[in-house]
């Protein structure tokens, strides 16, 4: 399978003022949560909650910034969390991907609702 990308409204809901901006964002159902450039931070105006520790990919560790809340959407979607501030771009992990609802297609590369519930997210709770 390719790089999957999908198209997303990033947000502070704090702060109706501030435009939302729309980005690319690299759709990563292996990784957890959602990272953001600082640029993007800063647009948002985004407040550093605190400081969290990660491993990246060549095994290196870093001290990096926790911010939120943001808002994200896609199509008919929403979801609140807070995002990691490290990278070039926009990376959409699990944690946004399961509270949307939305479905990776391995064959066309694109990401859409759940099919099976077109209208609102679908959350299983046992």
């Amino acid at each position: 399978m390719g790089l999957v990308h999908a198209e997303i409204e990033l947000s502070n809901p704090r702060d109706d003022s501030l435009k939302p901006v729309t980005a690319p964002a690299l759709v990563d159902t292996g990784a957890t949560t959602l990272c953001l450039p600082e640029h993007l931070a800063i647009q948002l105006q985004l407040k550093e909650i605190e400081k969290r520790d990660v491993v990246t990919a060549d095994g290196r560790e870093h001290s990096i910034p926790y911010v939120g809340p943001i808002q994200v959407r896609f199509d008919n979607r929403n979801s609140f969390s807070g995002a990691l501030v490290i990278g070039d771009s926009v990376l959409m992990g699990a944690i946004q991907m399961e509270d949307m609802d939305l479905v990776v297609h391995p064959r066309t590369q694109t990401v859409t609702v759940n099919p099976a519930s077109p209208n609102t997210p679908l959350v299983i709770v046992k």
